[in-house]
């Protein structure tokens, strides 16, 4: 059976997936540079397509003249 990836993920999830130790990866979030949990259920829970987003650069607003 094929395991899907996560929708939402947990913090420790989150970070496993961007190859983080979960102190760096809150770090990132408390510093702005990654968004913050939203909450399910009262559960902090990360939107992974979003942090995909951020990480393939495609999440930039105002830059799209730049030639990468």
């Amino acid at each position: 059976m094929t395991k899907l990836p996560p929708v939402l993920a947990s913090e420790r999830t989150a970070a496993q997936l961007l190859d983080m130790k979960p102190c760096e990866f809150r770090s990132l979030v408390d510093a702005g540079h990654l968004p913050k949990p939203r909450s399910i259920g009262g559960l902090p829970r990360w939107d992974m397509p979003e942090l995909y987003k951020i990480i393939r650069g495609e999440a930039v607003d105002g830059m799209g003249d730049v030639q990468w």
